[in-house]
Formats: structure tokens, C-alpha cells, sequence
């Protein structure tokens, strides 16, 4: 899916995300509610989860989000840093 086919709240959930990881490789959020926004899987590579569990990671991703999960129902997260 292109940048400009965004749903308002998957442009607004990436906002934050870039805001929160500004090292970020890569950031991608898809509702996967069907357009609704009451569920997202998130992918995020950043240098910021190295060295860190992935527990810890998705709680980095809940706290930046803290706002916005508050209407969500659902929240897939995936993250990983990026390859050398």
C-alpha cells in the first residue's frame, strides 16, 4: 500500500511513531480493523531496541503509543533492528 492510500489514523499512529524513534529504519502501520482503526499492526526497525528484549521493546512502542491505545482494541507489534 502506497503512503498516500493511508488511513487518517495510520498516518496519525506513523506520526507518532517517527516522533518517538526519530533513528528509525523503517516504520509501517496497517489497521487491520478494515479502516475502522480499532486495531494496527505495527512493523519498526530502529537502532533503539538493540541490545534489548523484545518485551522491552514492545513496551517502548506502548508507551510511545500511550495516547493512541486508548481507542484502540488491538495492537500487533513487531520489532527488530536494523541488519549490518
Amino acid at each position: 500500500r502506497s503512503f498516500t492510500s493511508q488511513t487518517e489514523g495510520e498516518a496519525r499512529v506513523t506520526r507518532v511513531l517517527w516522533e518517538k524513534f526519530p533513528r528509525a529504519s523503517a516504520i509501517k502501520v496497517v489497521d487491520i480493523s478494515g479502516g475502522c482503526g480499532a486495531m494496527y499492526e505495527i512493523h519498526i526497525e530502529s537502532e533503539d531496541f538493540k541490545e534489548k528484549r523484545t518485551v522491552q521493546q514492545h513496551q517502548m512502542v506502548n508507551q510511545a503509543l500511550s495516547e493512541e491505545i486508548k481507542s484502540m482494541h488491538g495492537l500487533r507489534i513487531f520489532t527488530s533492528t536494523p541488519k549490518p
